[in-house]
C-alpha cells in the first residue's frame, strides 16, 4: 500500500504544479498516470510544440515547461506510478481514499485530486476509406519529432489552432508545407491565422481553401493526396499527410466513480476549492468544467493552487495556515533545507 497525503491522477502540467503548491503546505503527494512518462498531452501529442501563455515566457517548448515543472518539484520527492490506470477507488470510513490501479497497485490517500486532462483520447479521423492503410506509412496524428518532416513534403488539414501552429513552425522545417481547410475561415488565434496568411505571402506555406482531402495513393508508403475544392479535385505528390483536427476524449473508469459528469468533464466547485460532489475528491485542470471555465495551462495551476490550501484545511482542521510568499519566506523542502531567499530580496533591495 502506498501512503500519500495527495493522490493526484495525472501527471500533466497541472498535476505536476499540483505537486508544488502542496509541497509549500508540507503535504506528500504520488502521481498515477497512464502514460509511461510524466508530461501528459504536453509530452505526448506535441514535445516540441511552442507555448506562449505561460507567465514568464515569451515562449516555450511543451517538453521544456514539462522538464522545468519537474525541476521544481523533485526537492519535494514526489512518488509516481506510470504506466498503470486508475481503477476504483473506495472511500474509508475515516474520510480517506484507496485507489486501485489496473495492475493492482493500491494507494492509500486523505485527499484525490483528479488532473487527467483530456482523460484517455485518440485523434478524430477523416473518413476516407484507405486512411489506415497509411498510418505510420505517411499518415500521422501528432507531431512528437518534428525534425523527421525536415526537407519532407508535408500537408496538414484542420482549421483549429494545433493546424494553423504547426504549419507555422513547420515552414522553417519542412520543404514544402501545405495547409488545407475545408472553410474560409479559420478557428484559431487571430495572430495565428495572421501568421499563416503571412507565410503564404512569402511563399513558405500553401493555402488551399475551401477543401478537404477525399483520397490517398501510393504503393507501399503514401504519395499522393486527392483533395477535392469547390466540387473540381486536384492531385497533391506529398510524403506526410496530418489531419489535425482535435481529439476524442474518455473520462475511462474515472466515469463510474459517482462523480457528476457533465459534457465529459467532472462538475467542481469553482467558487471554493474545486471539489466534486464527493468530500476529498477534486478535479482540476482540462478535466473539470464549472460556468466561465477556460481549458488553458494557467487555469490548471490557479486550480491546483487554491484546491491545495483546501486539502491542508481538510487534513489539519485544527491549524490555521497563514499564507507566505516564497520570494520572502523561500521554500523549505521535506529534508529541512530552506533557500534563503528573503536574504537575497533584502541584499537586492539594498
Amino acid at each position: 500500500m502506498i501512503e500519500t497525503d495527495i493522490l493526484i491522477i495525472g501527471a500533466g502540467p497541472t498535476g505536476l504544479f499540483a505537486v508544488f503548491e502542496a509541497g509549500l503546505l508540507k503535504l506528500r503527494c504520488h502521481i498515477i498516470d497512464a502514460l509511461p512518462n510524466i508530461g501528459g498531452q504536453l509530452t505526448q501529442l506535441y514535445p516540441k510544440k511552442p507555448i506562449f501563455d505561460i507567465p514568464g515566457y515569451p515562449t516555450v517548448q511543451a517538453e521544456e515547461l514539462v522538464n522545468n515543472l519537474y525541476e521544481q518539484i523533485k526537492q519535494f520527492e514526489p512518488g509516481f506510478t506510470l504506466n498503470e490506470i486508475a481503477q476504483t477507488i473506495d472511500k474509508q470510513e475515516d474520510g480517506t481514499f484507496i485507489v486501485t490501479t489496473d495492475n493492482g497497485t493500491k494507494h492509500h490517500a486523505n485527499a484525490v485530486a483528479i488532473a487527467a486532462g483530456l482523460g484517455s483520447f485518440e485523434p478524430r479521423k477523416p473518413p476516407i476509406d484507405t486512411l489506415s492503410k497509411y498510418e505510420e506509412k505517411g499518415v500521422e496524428y501528432f507531431i512528437r519529432e518534428p525534425e523527421k518532416f525536415k526537407g519532407k513534403k508535408v500537408l496538414i488539414a484542420g482549421g483549429g489552432d494545433s493546424a494553423l501552429d504547426w504549419s507555422i513552425f513547420l515552414a522553417d522545417v519542412a520543404a514544402e508545407v501545405t495547409l488545407v481547410h475545408r472553410r474560409n475561415e479559420f478557428r484559431g488565434a487571430l495572430d495565428s491565422v495572421e501568421k499563416v496568411q503571412e507565410l503564404k505571402n512569402q511563399g513558405k506555406i500553401k493555402l488551399i481553401t475551401p477543401a478537404e482531402v477525399i483520397g490517398l495513393e501510393g504503393k507501399d508508403k503514401l504519395e499522393k493526396l486527392i483533395i477535392e475544392k469547390e466540387g473540381s479535385k486536384l492531385e497533391k505528390e506529398v510524403d506526410y499527410f496530418i489531419p489535425l483536427f482535435g481529439l476524442t476524449p474518455k473520462l475511462g473508469p474515472i466515469a463510474n466513480w459517482g462523480l457528476e459528469i457533465e459534457k465529459n468533464a467532472i462538475k467542481v466547485n469553482n467558487a471554493l476549492d474545486y471539489q466534486t460532489n464527493i468530500e476529498g475528491i477534486y478535479a482540476i485542470g482540462d478535466i473539470n468544467i464549472y460556468p466561465g471555465k477556460l481549458k488553458l495551462i494557467l487555469c490548471g495551476f490557479h486550480e491546483a493552487t487554491l484546491m491545495c490550501q483546501s486539502i491542508y484545511n481538510r487534513i489539519n482542521p485544527d491549524k490555521k495556515y497563514v499564507l507566505k510568499y516564497t520570494t520572502v519566506g523561500g521554500v523549505q523542502g521535506f529534508d529541512g533545507t530552506v533557500k534563503e531567499a528573503k536574504k537575497a530580496v533584502v541584499k537586492s533591495i539594498e
